[in-house]
């Protein structure tokens, strides 16, 4: 327990701590509003300072410490708490799992777009990682089995506790293992292919924030000199695997589109190439369907 008083003085040096560590404010809200009973309104009218006690989730001295972690270690707000909101789903997230991003989103809506969306089969995630996509695709294509793969035991253990959240879990599967490498027995079944594989040229990958660069795991970053090693992989070893009409689609990073669009064409396996951006404008997708 904490008083209001005592709460609300914390809060405002931590706001000003945030401030002088470029990191936006509001995250100090954040993270109240995850570890203790106070709502957006309460904190934003100040309503809570003639609390006598304000129930917390953890500890006081805790929560005060994990603010401590985020200003010094600049730790991501997302691992203090253990969890964030994507989509409509809460999902947990550890250091072993990159963190879903909002345009990640936008995954989801494009596959819903597709040519493939009303099919019934199989659909691959390759990289599941915290399984955020494996399970948006699941709640919207009630009438598909996802199967996730991923290289890291700790992601598979994530993804597999926020599947089973939902009551949809049945749909989905996990396997351990490099990309296509655990579906063999579905090659030329696949209706479609997502993924969100590592893209950032390693050389980059300590010029990213530190919030990234130091606490995000570099396997789910590193894409190689380029940044374009896993996606020659995804472009190269799809056709065995996706159906004829087969949805190839995923996402990369600012200014990989004219290569990425390359491959695809080289390769010669595919038609309809497409590139889409996300909210920013940012050329953030290729999707292409097997012939």
């Amino acid at each position: 327990m904490v008083s209001g008083l005592e709460l609300a003085a914390w809060r405002k040096q931590a706001q000003q701590e945030a401030i002088a560590a470029n990191i936006p404010p509001t995250e100090v809200d954040g993270l109240l509003r995850s570890l203790s009973s106070l709502d957006r309104l309460s904190l934003r009218l100040e309503s809570f300072k003639s609390a006598a006690d304000i129930p917390l989730f953890r500890p006081w001295l805790e929560i005060q410490q994990l603010w401590q972690q985020r200003i010094e270690a600049r730790v991501p707000l997302q691992y203090l708490i253990g969890e964030l909101t994507w989509r409509n789903f809460k999902l947990q997230v550890a250091p072993g799992v990159l963190i879903p991003r909002p345009e990640t989103e936008l995954l989801i809506d494009l596959a819903l777009a597709s040519d493939v969306a009303q099919m019934d089969g199989h659909w691959a995630d390759l990289g599941t990682g915290s399984g955020a996509i494996a399970i948006g695709l699941a709640q919207a294509l009630p009438q598909i089995t996802v199967h996730g793969v991923d290289r890291s035991l700790d992601a598979l253990a994530i993804a597999r506790n926020n599947a089973a959240q939902y009551s949809f879990n049945s749909q989905i599967q996990f396997y351990q293992g490099d990309w296509f490498t655990p579906l063999e027995h579905l090659q030329g079944k696949l209706i479609a292919m997502v993924a969100n594989p590592p893209y950032i040229p390693q050389r980059l990958i300590n010029q990213l924030q530190p919030e990234v660069a130091h606490h995000e795991p570099h396997l789910a970053l590193d894409g190689g000199s380029d940044g374009l090693d896993c996606i020659r992989t995804l472009v190269s070893t799809a056709p065995n695997y996706l159906q004829p009409g087969g949805l190839w689609l995923v996402e990369m990073m600012a200014g990989q589109a004219e290569p990425v669009q390359q491959l695809l064409l080289e390769n010669g396996n595919y038609r309809q190439i497409e590139i889409h951006k996300d909210l920013a404008g940012i050329e953030r997708f290729a999707l292409a369907y097997v012939n």
